[in-house]
């Protein structure tokens, strides 16, 4: 072997041996753990004898022996204490191995452990639930198992209207959990009503005065599998008209929804209004049959006259004149009778049959009424595009796919992706230069695929036409520290949880304006 390469070969060796040494003292336990020295019979007596025989002085100094796991790397000190030889043979921990060395502490009997506190309560119908952050809400996706929605809440609100002339709604609430569950039911009053009955425990409040729609509170214990009603009179200033009052129930804090519905009664003297059907002459297609059946009836028209025409000038409609009555035909030659040569007469141009044309007039009032026909169909096309333009709607931007649904508080408004419904929306009091206002929306996917959303897209307009976005982190705080916007929403589920929108002023939103993508042509919430 050359000389050359001896000297590689034994470099090569020499620099993993410096590795191996090198990351030898890096590895963690790699030194057995140093363990208790043995207690045996004879070493247990001769220390339980001084014990029998010393005085009272040695009871007071074995009381000064602490009980207990000592802490490593400190010895115990005291009057009555003295040092204890090393046992023999334990090894000593490294320096690198400290962090990684356990005490070892005296048995001694552990009392059983209290079972662990149930976490609070779980979201109800998709809300967020009050739980870690790692855990998604109720409708929301994992990403171990995308697709798959939560499970059901714990707490399930239904609204139903009252049969009755006045304004009413029958509110039931439902715990399907296995532990009593403390809860705070809020319901919306429509803007011009006053309460005139309120179930027992019920708390009205008007923030905004009397003209306001203010809110009716109600604080519940619920046992497991109990459900409780609560019922609610309403006086509306505009007898008649059609009220929605949305309820919500919360958790004790009165802040995290469980789950949220909605009703609108109708008044039994005057039905829900009635779309009137578009007159039968201006639907397309009735009038593109009657304009077919004009023209036909004109072509029909048109081939008679002609046809008429032609029989008026002696020529029937195969092309060749009749023959004049009392005419017999000419047949001559030598057969004939009275005899005689028949020469041939000279060839005579025939008369060459001119093809009639239709009339002119005739033309004329066929391309007048075809051109009258597109015209009409024209302005009537753009009639019917400029009335459905709504002048009062503020331009969205990126609204390209469908139509912009517009809304009271409580009503289910539904665009491409979402059905979005908002159940309150309520802002801070404080005197100061930034307010927030905290929506509690429903969140319901239409679509047979999961679908994500946005927080900037989500927007709460001022009066003046500005208006700002989702504050996120505030969102976040408000739903215990989990980012809805970041887990998309199974579809077919619904998610019930708040949106949290920081206004700098006094001014509070006129309008809430939700979506499910840029393209999206979103839904409108007008905010009384």
């Amino acid at each position: 072997m050359p000389a050359s390469r001896r000297h590689h070969r034994a470099l090569a060796v020499f620099v993993n041996c410096l590795g191996i040494l090198a990351a030898v003292p890096a590895l963690p336990g790699t030194d057995p753990a140093p363990r208790a020295p043995t207690a045996t019979p004879g070493a247990t007596a001769a220390a339980a004898a001084p014990a029998t025989t010393a005085g009272p002085g040695a009871g007071r100094a074995a009381a000064a022996v602490p009980v207990g796991p000592a802490e490593p790397g400190r010895a115990p000190t005291g009057p009555g204490t003295r040092a204890r030889p090393a046992a023999v043979g334990r090894p000593a921990v490294p320096a690198h191995l400290a962090a990684w060395a356990t005490p070892v502490a005296p048995a001694r009997e552990v009392p059983p452990s209290r079972p662990a506190r149930a976490a609070p309560a779980v979201a109800a119908s998709g809300a967020v639930v009050p739980v870690t952050p790692t855990a998604p809400a109720p409708g929301m996706t994992t990403a171990g198992n995308p697709g798959a929605p939560r499970p059901a809440p714990q707490v399930t609100v239904a609204v139903a209207p009252a049969a009755t002339v006045v304004p009413g709604y029958r509110i039931m609430v439902r715990n399907t959990g296995g532990s009593a569950v403390q809860t705070m039911v809020r319901q919306e009053l429509p803007a011009g009503t006053s309460t005139t009955a309120v179930s027992a425990g019920g708390l009205v409040t008007r923030p905004g005065g009397a003209g306001s729609g203010g809110e009716v509170t109600w604080r519940l214990v619920l046992p497991a599998g109990a459900t409780r009603t609560l019922d609610t009179a309403l006086a509306a200033a505009a007898p008649g008209q059609a009220l929605t009052a949305p309820a919500c129930a919360y958790a004790g804090d009165g802040d995290q929804p469980y789950d949220c519905a909605t009703a609108t009664w109708h008044s039994a003297a005057t039905p829900e209004a009635v779309v009137p059907a578009t007159p039968t002459w201006r639907q397309p297609p009735i009038l593109l049959g009657a304009a077919l059946v004009v023209l036909a009836l004109l072509a029909g028209a048109l081939w008679w006259w002609r046809r008429a025409r032609r029989r008026a000038g002696g020529i029937e409609p195969t092309g060749t004149a009749p023959v004049a009555a009392g005419t017999p035909p000419y047949a001559g030659g030598p057969a004939t009778p009275g005899g005689g040569t028949v020469y041939p007469r000279p060839a005579v141009p025939g008369q060459v049959g001119r093809r009639r044309s239709p009339s002119v007039w005739l033309v004329v009032g066929v391309a007048a009424t075809v051109l009258a026909g597109v015209v009409f169909a024209a302005a009537w096309t753009a009639t019917r595009q400029v009335a459905a333009i709504d002048t009062t709607k503020q331009p969205t931007a990126g609204a390209w796919t469908g139509t912009t649904m517009t809304g009271p508080v409580g009503t289910p408004l539904r665009e491409k992706a979402f059905e979005f419904t908002v159940y309150r929306v309520v802002c801070a009091t404080a005197k100061v230069a930034s307010q927030q206002c905290q929506a509690t929306v429903g969140v319901r996917n239409v679509t047979p695929e999961q679908q994500s959303w946005h927080g900037q897209l989500q927007r709460a307009y001022l009066p003046g036409g500005t208006w700002v976005s989702t504050d996120e982190d505030a969102t976040r705080l408000a739903n215990l520290g989990r980012d809805v916007f970041a887990q998309p929403v199974s579809a077919g589920s619904r998610v019930v949880l708040p949106l949290v929108f920081t206004v700098h002023g006094m001014q509070k939103p006129e309008q809430l304006e939700l979506r499910s993508g840029v393209f999206s042509a979103g839904v409108r919430v007008d905010v009384p």
